[in-house]
């Protein structure tokens, strides 16, 4: 089964790490996606830009709507995802708890819904 991990963290305080704490934080998300590639979990990950750099978009009655930024305020913010195959959510949130990124935030663990092709 397929899974979406979400990385939620705040962007200030990831921004306000010392350049050796992020870059050894860095070092470690690179070595934990090799060790989900060899495991065979591993799918895709990849951090997003900062939430500054975000659109909504929103479509009501046939009009659309453009706001800057994230749709919800929170103090976390999405900062990337990891997608992964496990046998069953038990095993998706073992590998998320190992995932570097949840000792600076969260990681919300989601299974993907099969849509069936006609």
């Amino acid at each position: 089964m397929k899974y979406l991990c979400l990385v939620y963290h705040e962007e200030a305080a990831i921004d306000a790490l010392p350049a050796s704490e992020y870059d050894a934080i860095m070092g470690e998300v690179l070595a934990f996606r090799e060790e989900l590639r060899r495991s065979g979990h591993y799918l895709a990950s990849s951090p997003l830009q900062p939430v500054r750099t975000a659109a909504t978009v929103r479509v009501r009655g046939g009009k659309v709507s453009i706001t800057d930024g994230p749709f919800a305020e929170t103090r976390e913010q999405l900062g990337g995802f990891y997608f992964i195959e496990a046998r069953d959510l038990n095993e998706a949130i073992r590998l998320a708890s190992w995932m570097p990124p949840a000792r600076l935030g969260s990681i919300e663990v989601r299974p993907i819904k099969e849509v069936a092709s006609e």
